[in-house]
């Protein structure tokens, strides 16, 4: 948990200035929002990871105080704690998998309505595999100049997993929660590749997501991933940093693919509070938004300028905990594969620019149509519901609330917003897939149509 020291100290001394200036100043800092802010003591939940940045860089630079807000920042065990603990107040809202507002709001796990107002990033997560695993799969992966061509495609995989079924071992792997960006995009890679990840069929009581399944996925924390791989649990996994890196780092494992070669500059995590929390703090919830706006526009300045100084805020033990050389492996632009190949990515970890910040309705589709695919979403739904829900749990409206401010302000420019007069939640049809097939986020039930492995239309496990 953070010291509430220095968050008390500033206190004081905003609290003694605005006495001070209140004879000539005619509004307050929550007047920039029209409206009184409901709550000022906040306790916020994250997961050690490098894409809670916003979070770290608000506290630490002092946003969230601008707003009149002092925060507490805590660590959770896991993602299910944390969003437990959002759903009964011990948290008024957290770092939280694209997919758990989503997920929860359908009723795919635990049943409650929670929304998001703030993407947190693009990009940040890589699928790692054992050394022996990457053994048996370098000779079917292209090189150029004695190195591995990338992206490499999970066809190199695929003759190792069969391998492993002719003998009767389980291929495993893991990812970090049911709804997760991760389970997605590893399942994602796999499928294209022609490994089967398996399906869900809730209605049946399973919950498992092995059902035909040539790659068995389960659930392991992220810091925990690296040594579980090392044991011999799972043959790899798919994780966020710095528990990629780490692997290179330990020498127990090769990240073979980047989620920004699965899909360039998706949508990872987000902020989530529950629907109850927003409806009765809604000035604090614009002001909260406002504060990480500008943590994420710090976070991408300038080219990246101030990543290692973030880098070594978020090696701090309350936050990420990790090495300060791991974190920036990723965080500064660059990404190591095998020990030793390091190349540039600079859009690894986004923030801020491409707009990463807005809560995009088609973001919110693309969860929702792999939980299709893969049956946690048991039953085919027309493309209006898919609409009706993304509505339900993203909210341009209050991300447009605080950049409106922020704009007004003068902290952040307009035209680093989208036009918001435009602007329909909707991104244009996205073609940087691993497997070249185009998402257009207005119809949900077509793009399911393209894929030659998981459900679509009226398919229904029995």
């Amino acid at each position: 948990m953070i010291s509430n020291e220095k968050k008390t100290a500033r206190r004081t001394f905003i609290n003694t200035l605005s006495c001070a200036v209140a004879v000539v100043c005619s509004f307050s800092v929550a007047a920039s929002y029209a409206g009184k802010l409901e709550k000022e003591e906040l306790k916020f939940g994250f997961i050690k990871l490098t894409d809670m940045a916003p979070l770290a860089i608000a506290y630490e630079k002092g946003y969230f105080e601008d707003e009149g807000l002092y925060v507490t920042l805590e660590a959770q065990a896991n993602w299910k704690v944390l969003l437990d603990r959002t759903i009964d107040g011990q948290l008024d809202g957290a770092h939280m998998l694209a997919g758990q507002p989503l997920g929860a709001t359908i009723g795919f796990g635990t049943k409650a309505d929670i929304i998001t107002a703030f993407s947190m990033d693009l990009n940040g997560n890589a699928i790692t595999v054992s050394n022996d695993i990457w053994k048996q799969m370098k000779p079917n992966v292209p090189h150029k100049d004695g190195k591995p061509v990338h992206p490499i495609k999970a066809d190199a995989l695929k003759p190792v997993v069969e391998k492993y079924k002719a003998e009767g071992k389980p291929f495993k792997m893991g990812m970090v929660f049911p709804v997760s960006t991760h389970n997605y995009e590893l399942r994602y890679w796999l499928a294209a590749g022609g490994i089967h990840p398996g399906y869900y069929a809730p209605n049946k009581g399973d919950i498992s997501g092995t059902i035909n399944a040539d790659a068995l996925l389960s659930v392991t924390p992220p810091p925990q991933m690296p040594s579980t791989m090392e044991a011999g649990t799972i043959n790899g996994y798919c994780v966020g940093e710095p528990w990629n890196q780490q692997a290179v780092f330990k020498g127990i494992g090769v990240p073979v693919v980047t989620d920004y070669e699965i899909w360039k500059n998706n949508p990872e995590k987000v902020f989530g509070v529950s629907k109850a929390w927003a409806d009765k703090n809604p000035n604090t919830h614009i002001a909260v938004v406002k504060a990480m706006i500008r943590a994420a526009e710090w976070l991408d300045a300038e080219n990246n300028k101030n990543r290692p100084e973030a880098v070594k805020i978020l090696s701090q033990s309350n936050y990420v905990g990790a090495d300060y050389d791991v974190i920036a492996n990723s965080m500064t632009g660059t990404f190591e594969y095998e020990k030793g190949d390091k190349r540039d990515v600079p859009d690894f970890n986004v923030f801020f620019r491409y707009n990463a910040t807005y809560p995009y309705y088609s973001d919110a589709i693309w969860y929702l149509t792999q939980m299709r695919r893969w049956g946690q979403i048991a039953d085919t739904k027309p493309d209006s519901w898919y609409m009706d829900i993304a509505k339900k749990v993203y909210r341009p409206d209050i991300y447009e609330k605080a950049a409106k401010a922020l704009i007004a302000e003068g902290k952040i420019s307009a035209a680093d917003f989208p036009d918001f007069a435009k602007e329909d939640g909707f991104r244009a049809p996205q073609t940087h897939f691993i497997d070249g097939i185009t998402y257009n986020g207005k119809k949900p039930n077509d793009y399911l149509k393209k894929f030659t492995i998981g459900l679509k239309e009226k398919d229904v496990l029995k």
